[in-house]
């Protein structure tokens, strides 16, 4: 009886030492996942994001806030920074979340950082599109064909399947219209002149958004448009993942 006592308690101590283990390597797992932060495209949510693997990342996704009168990009910055709260974090900028990504690094100290279908500098911008948006032509668009799309809106944001037709459908229908009007113009003067430190710049050939001849990116993605982040996320969660694992 004695025997078969510490034969059990010995099987006891054993399973309870390999629960131990578990729970220890479980906690070790959660500990070394680390944060990263994304700020989608104008008028868009976190959908725009939903096909982007990244394993061992905890996703946040910036919320955007309304805007003040006449405020700049760089303001902007200094207020939706605020929903960071993680020390040396990694970010993802899209589109127009790249430029207010690029403002916010300059604020706060970022690990690293990835701008898609983006850029790094005023320079990278097309001077002629933003000229009009200078002259106000931004606010003599209607709300309403700013929610809408259509062949045009189709081809511009280089939605060619049904599934990307649907989800920038879907992008455009929870676009706030004075929100994107503040957008556009803000854009129109910002004036960034040097590149963000420890930023890797993804952009594709068929952006009509983001022109590739006028980008100097690190990845040039072949037929991509201003929608690759969805229709081509394995191609780009492998550069993202390869890159903030270095």
């Amino acid at each position: 009886m004695a025997h078969s006592g510490k034969v059990i308690l010995g099987i006891l101590l054993l399973f309870n030492s390999l629960l131990v283990k578990a729970q220890t390597s479980m906690n070790t797992v959660k500990t070394e996942q680390k944060t990263v932060y994304l700020f989608s495209g104008l008028g868009a949510d976190s959908t725009i994001f939903m096909n982007l693997d990244l394993p061992g990342y905890k996703k946040i996704y910036i919320n955007w806030i309304p805007a003040l009168p006449n405020e700049s990009i760089a303001h902007y910055a200094t207020r939706i920074k605020s929903q960071i709260t993680v020390e040396n974090p990694d970010i993802i900028g899209l589109s127009f979340g790249g430029i207010v990504a690029v403002e916010v690094s300059k604020l706060i100290k970022v690990d690293k950082m990835v701008l898609i279908s983006s850029v790094k500098t005023k320079s990278e911008l097309n001077r002629v599109q933003f000229f009009f948006m200078k002259m106000g032509f931004n606010h003599i668009i209607p709300g309403a064909l700013i929610q809408r799309t259509n062949f045009l809106t189709y081809r511009y944001f280089g939605a060619w399947s049904p599934n990307d037709k649907m989800t920038l459908t879907h992008l455009l229908a929870q676009t706030d219209v004075s929100f994107f009007r503040w957008a556009l113009r803000s854009i129109a003067y910002w004036d960034n002149k040097i590149p963000p430190e420890r930023t890797i710049q993804i952009n594709g050939t068929a952006d009509r958004v983001i022109t590739s001849r006028f980008v100097h990116p690190d990845y040039l993605i072949k037929g991509g448009g201003h929608l690759m982040v969805f229709n081509k996320a394995d191609t780009i969660s492998k550069i993202i993942t390869g890159y903030l694992g270095e």
